[in-house]
């Protein structure tokens, strides 16, 4: 068996300096079918380690109820027969542009802002969620004949918090449950971040995009001994919906990269394959400079990230720059860059055969009414990812008055006596025209994503204050709840009653078949439609919205099969036209 170590100055394996070269991918972002691809084209880039956080809200929706935890041992398998070494990131907090930064929605509503600290209702539950999950990762380590050389002990906790005795409390827990493997901490490198979410004893490594030298000289006044390693080089970067799509030059990367390797360093690309944050689990992040306390600026489905392995698997010209760089690094020539996945044969036109209003759609599938003087928020409604209906009347008779929604997270479409009267969101949270009483309100209240970096991490859904009608509060709000989950039951879906096509390109969901010639990787249009989600064969593809600066989604080939194809489209805002033929009809094409 092999034994991986950490050296006053190097990596050793077996007692000889190794350098890692790293790079993340993350196993819940690629489809299971396309991992061996994904890590072979690691390999051609001139890597020896792959990288993967867990997410805990993926694996466990409710306390005690776990869904294929196996995923990780599988995927750590497929490393192993990649010829990767690999670096796993636990969390329990992990970021990753994810929601909630894969803490469970359940979790952060029970503890508040106790989560991230030693307080032991968060500690306990902690411990078993990692009693569960170790089991993946213990007995595949390089000395029990594995992949996994190292385990990181949460997540950047410098950028959050001061509470070192949570993190022993991690890293004790980590070697009680079986890690032998070298513990690490990944920060920023600032002397605050340093000290904030590092552990003594255990090696601490940076994050960042440049300036390598200044950001070892920072980790040197912490740690004067131990590898230099760059856990996230930042080759690239994410999107928010509404804002520009990042892009990094490929050389400017690659000369960065070299800077890091010619300090004597390891380092793990981030992201050295992004994928696509499929089924609406895309996080946000709060604007406002460094202090993340402002504007929520939801990230988009894509995580495309502008890797050198971009989202569909295929190598861009920042691949073949950095793996110019790495090649130089290698103990040999590197292996040929593996053929791309098939793509569609054809284009394939949608046929929208029916569709049904949210109303329908919501008492089929939706969750029990709650009824109270507040509203429920999408906690206590038991919903992580989807949308609320409120319902309140504003008694009459009386003038009309401005109607605003305090604490609204994060978009809702209102309507009033049944006619659509505007769209509020967190910054604009008051109806454009008054309302008078007696009416009934609905609000349809979506969540963008929750906030995965920052202060304000685990902040609830919904609405949180409550709905005013000029200085007073409407009380009596009935809220009912509409988890995404419920849209990836086959049977379910098909059990909702379908009407015509409206004329008008009403909200709701819409139904259709695609007809697949060919299949393979492919792109889903949605001309004309503005926000909502897509599935195929009951495959969550995400979040879509004319926002931009996404387009397409991303539909892996292993999803689609030859022939006839379900489509549904859950469209929460209302799109200008539908129908076969005209401009709004969803087209597959190839990527």
């Amino acid at each position: 068996m092999s034994e991986f170590t950490v050296g006053d100055e190097d990596f050793l394996l077996d007692g000889r300096p190794v350098r890692l070269l790293s790079g993340a991918l993350h196993y819940f972002r690629v489809h299971e079918a396309q991992w061996g691809h994904r890590l072979a084209m690691l390999r051609a880039m001139g890597l020896n380690c792959v990288e993967t956080y867990v997410p805990w809200n993926l694996h466990e929706p409710a306390p005690g109820r776990t869904r294929d935890v196996a995923a990780l041992g599988r995927f750590l398998d497929a490393a192993r027969d990649a010829g990767l070494w690999a670096i796993v990131r636990p969390g329990p907090y992990i970021c990753a542009e994810w929601e909630n930064g894969g803490l469970p929605y359940w979790l952060t509503a029970e503890v508040g802002a106790r989560a991230r600290t030693r307080d032991e209702r968060y500690m306990g539950h902690v411990s078993d969620w990692f009693a569960r999950l170790l089991p993946e990762i213990v007995p595949r380590q390089v000395d029990r004949g594995g992949p996994v050389i190292m385990v990181q002990v949460e997540n950047e906790y410098g950028s959050y918090g001061s509470d070192a005795a949570h993190m022993r409390r991690l890293a004790d827990l980590l070697r009680e449950l079986g890690v032998t493997v070298p513990l690490f901490t990944s920060d920023g490198p600032e002397d605050h971040m340093l000290s904030g979410g590092s552990v003594p004893g255990v090696l601490a490594t940076v994050n960042f995009g440049s300036h390598a030298p200044v950001a070892f000289e920072a980790l040197r006044r912490h740690r004067p001994e131990g590898p230099l390693m760059c856990m996230e080089f930042w080759c690239g970067w994410f999107d928010h919906w509404g804002g520009e799509h990042a892009v990094r030059d490929a050389r400017d990367a690659a000369a960065a990269l070299r800077e890091i390797l010619r300090c004597g360093a390891s380092v793990n690309l981030y992201m050295a394959h992004g994928g696509t944050s499929f089924g609406g689990w895309a996080g946000a992040n709060r604007g406002g400079g460094a202090l993340h306390d402002g504007p929520l600026e939801p990230d988009v489905t894509s995580y495309d990230y502008d890797a050198p392995i971009d989202e569909y698997g295929r190598p861009t010209a920042k691949f073949r720059a950095l793996r110019e760089v790495l090649a130089e690094y290698a103990d040999g020539p590197l292996p040929e860059v593996p053929p791309a996945p098939a793509s569609l044969g054809e284009p394939a036109e949608a046929v929208l055969t029916g569709w049904a209003p949210l109303t329908d759609v919501l008492e089929t599938l939706g969750g029990p009414e709650a009824s109270g003087p507040v509203p429920a928020t999408f906690e206590e409604l038991g919903v992580e990812r989807g949308l609320v209906r409120y319902e309140v009347t504003v008694p009459g008779p009386r003038e009309p008055y401005p109607l605003t929604v305090r604490g609204l997270r994060d978009l809702a479409v209102v309507y009033v006596d049944g006619e659509r009267a505007g769209v509020l969101t967190e910054e604009d949270p008051c109806l454009k025209e008054p309302v008078a009483g007696h009416a009934r309100v609905e609000l349809w209240v979506e969540s963008l994503g929750r906030v995965n970096y920052g202060p304000r991490l685990g902040e609830s859904k919904g609405i949180t204050g409550g709905v005013l009608h000029e200085r007073q509060f409407l009380h009596g709000v009935r809220a009912r709840g509409l988890r995404l989950e419920a849209l990836e039951d086959v049977e379910g879906v098909r059990a909702v009653p379908c009407r015509e096509l409206p004329g008008d390109g009403a909200p709701g969901l819409y139904r259709g078949t695609v007809t697949v010639r060919g299949a393979g990787d492919a792109r889903l249009e949605l001309p004309g439609l503005t926000r909502g989600f897509a599935w195929i064969n009951g495959f969550g593809l995400g979040r879509y919205w004319s926002a931009g600066p996404q387009r397409t989604l991303f539909v892996p080939g292993p999803v689609l099969r030859e022939g006839d194809n379900e489509l549904w489209v859950l469209e929460l805002e209302g799109t200008a036209r539908t129908g076969s033929g005209e401009a709004g009809t969803p087209v597959l094409r190839a990527v």
